[in-house]
């Protein structure tokens, strides 16, 4: 694989090109890691930067349906739209199903927007361990908002928040009170939260529960990164296309702010000091998984279960032995 040729490729907008430059940062081969690398290392001539706008919300909640309607009014505008999607991975067969593109056809369609769905595998926090780099593909491929749609697995699933300029939360009608709403982790990362399925007979249920959480997010402390009004919580109708508009209004709002403020260029540089110690995180893991690594393991682990060695003497061993490789 020629990694310039494929390089100048996504940079001319090439979207084969960027459909084979995902896959090759996605392996776990070690030829296949050195080779995504080379390639990102060429792409950062590009310097090119995109909005990236991170999604979750809980299954069910209508995430698929506001990004292909969130998606389709953003192209209308003049804008190029690539969507990372994450799927959730078996824990039984490790296998994923990828169907988003089907859930979004009038999306997948435009030649405009570029839908990429990844298994999530083993990795926690809502989104797949390459996510990142995907995105960075997918601003050298020229591309103005790439939307990241994550698993949707809960209040913990805060990964994607170091990945996003914005950070979108979706819920839906009466799930949950003012109480819920004020608990950490996934609720405290949002900037905008959207009360989806606001029409018809939820119309009502779904402006109360807005109002819930509006007054949940005045309990939080205010973050320095957001203006006056910031985060707030707003209602949604994906299925009937109402709101939309307001909502881009507020997302573009937010982001010239920070970019003012000199917040934008700060938090991207902390979230590249975060993905470069995630990266020597799993680096240094990887080690676990040599042959050697893996014999000496089960030993002590055998040593643990006949109580020879307790599990904390065990694991300082495997250390020691680590640090003489």
């Amino acid at each position: 694989m020629n990694i310039t040729e494929l390089g100048d490729s996504i940079i001319n907008g090439d979207r084969r090109a960027l459909a084979r430059a995902i896959t090759l940062v996605e392996s776990a081969r070690a030829d296949h890691r050195a080779q995504a690398a080379a390639l990102l290392e060429h792409l950062r001539k590009a310097d090119r930067q995109a909005l990236r706008i991170g999604m979750s919300g809980t299954p069910g909640v209508g995430k698929s349906t506001f990004i292909e309607s969130f998606g389709m009014m953003l192209i209308a505008r003049g804008l190029r739209v690539a969507v990372l999607a994450i799927d959730p991975s078996s824990a039984r067969s490790g296998g994923s199903i990828l169907g988003d593109k089907t859930r979004m056809d009038l999306l997948s369609r435009e030649k405009n927007a570029f839908i990429r769905p990844s298994p999530s595998q083993t990795h926690l926090g809502g989104v797949a361990r390459r996510t990142r780099e995907a995105v960075t593909l997918c601003e050298a491929a020229g591309f103005d908002v790439v939307l990241i749609e994550t698993v949707g697995v809960g209040q913990s699933e805060t990964v994607v928040a170091e990945m996003s300029d914005i950070f979108l939360l979706l819920l839906a009608p009466a799930g949950g009170d003012e109480l819920q709403g004020v608990k950490r982790g996934i609720m405290e990362m949002a900037d905008i939260i959207l009360v989806n399925k606001a029409d018809g007979d939820l119309k009502a249920t779904a402006t109360r529960t807005c109002a819930d959480y509006a007054g949940a997010l005045r309990l939080l402390r205010k973050r320095p990164q957001d203006p006056e009004g910031f985060p707030k919580a707003m209602t949604v109708s994906a299925l009937q296309e109402i709101g939309l508009e307001t909502v881009w209004d507020e997302i573009t709002t937010l982001a010239a702010w920070r970019m003012a403020q000199n917040h934008w260029a700060a938090r991207r540089a902390d979230q590249a000091r975060f993905w470069f110690q995630q990266e020597l995180r799993q680096a240094l893991l990887a080690r676990l998984e040599t042959a050697a690594a893996r014999e000496a393991m089960a030993t002590l682990g055998d040593a643990v279960a006949r109580g020879e060695l307790s599990p904390a003497s065990a694991a300082q061993q495997m250390l020691s032995e680590l640090s003489q490789d």
